[in-house]
């Protein structure tokens, strides 16, 4: 969790040195800032609370009303620091393999539970991934990747889809379906397949499925947390990410190491107004945790405070983070904890909220 500079290449995303950043930044008079990666931030973080509010009591049933206790909190935290600081010590393969299965998992849950719509939506459903696909085998053959394996592939999706289709006009039964959620999952991995080293895929498809996973993330792990658990876990989650950003290293390498696999870890957006270097335009990165964090914040705000005030603290987050973003971009920061970016705009909220009336 961490909001770090970037600069793109060929081959991915690599991540400037301090030395580079002094060059581009100490040798103009001028003052660079982005307002990019903040709207970013708050356009997601806003989709996220607006998409909470209508799937959130879905999500309750079926996961029978469950809800973090202190001790689940300060077990998760726990568990996502040694999974942070042991993540550069596992192979790219195996980190591929479960990060692909998890949003695999992550896009079938979310279909399947919401997959119980009209009939006259399933048909459409399955129609726009029918189009989805042939649109994917013809792309194939223009493309400099193993034609033959890719078309395959988004054939064996045109057909099963077709099949679903055909299949759809007969059912009778209503409830969930579970060959419209194995669409999403199996349509995620054919793209990372075959288009993940193409410019296609970055930033184009990177950040729409960042974005996609960022708000799901936001949405399933949100309903389970309480106000009070909200406080702990953003309180810890904060000192761990200081820690491993400004203190250990630990969560840069852990980016970088993941971030080379092209996976959609990160969201990144080229920053606007456009700055550039020797190496192209200039990148600004925020991983899915800190819109997970930032989410969690506005949800918990809007069940607490009401709606203007979820709105206010996305908006005061979103312009904290452009604040320090500014510094990182003029001071010449590789990294900065992105959860101290984002909660440094909510808590003085919070405290004229709760103190001062």
């Amino acid at each position: 969790m961490l909001s770090e500079v970037e600069m793109t290449k060929l081959s991915g995303i690599s991540t400037l040195n301090s030395n580079s950043l002094n060059v581009c930044f100490t040798m103009s008079f001028y003052m660079y800032f982005d307002v990019a990666m903040p709207l970013t931030l708050f356009a997601v973080t806003l989709l996220s609370v607006f998409l909470n509010n209508k799937a959130e009591r879905k999500l309750k049933s079926t996961l029978e009303e469950k809800e973090f206790q202190i001790k689940d909190t300060v077990l998760l935290v726990l568990a996502m620091g040694a999974a942070i600081s042991l993540m550069v010590l596992i192979p790219q393969m195996a980190i591929m393999i479960i990060f692909l299965f998890s949003y695999s998992m992550l896009l079938f849950i979310f279909t399947y539970v919401f997959s119980d719509f009209r009939k006259t939506l399933a048909e459409t459903f399955c129609l726009a991934f029918i189009i989805v696909s042939f649109a994917l085998i013809l792309l194939s053959f223009g493309l400099s990747m193993n034609s033959v394996m890719s078309v395959s592939a988004f054939s064996a999706l045109l057909a099963f889809t077709f099949i679903a289709l055909l299949y759809e006009e007969v059912r009778s039964s209503r409830g969930e379906r579970w060959y419209l959620a194995v669409l999403p999952p199996a349509l995620f991995v054919f793209l990372y397949m075959f288009l993940g080293r193409t410019p296609i895929w970055f930033p184009y498809l990177l950040d729409l499925y960042g974005v996609v996973f960022a708000v799901m993330i936001t949405i399933y792990l949100g309903s389970l947390f309480t106000w009070r658990t909200s406080l702990i876990f953003v309180a810890l989650l904060t000192v761990l990410d200081i820690i491993l950003v400004l203190f250990t290293g630990t969560m840069v390498s852990a980016a970088r190491h993941v971030s080379s696999l092209m996976l959609p870890v990160l969201i990144s957006v080229p920053t606007v107004p456009r700055i550039m270097t020797q190496w192209g335009v200039l990148f600004m990165s925020l991983g899915l945790g800190d819109f997970f964090f930032a989410g969690l914040i506005a949800i918990q705000s809007f069940k607490r405070f009401g709606k203007n005030f979820a709105v206010l603290s996305i908006f005061a987050m979103s312009v904290s983070f452009f604040i320090f973003e500014t510094l990182i971009l003029n001071l010449g920061f590789r990294a900065f904890p992105g959860t101290l970016m984002i909660i440094c705009g909510w808590l003085p909220l919070v405290f004229l909220k709760k103190y001062i009336r």
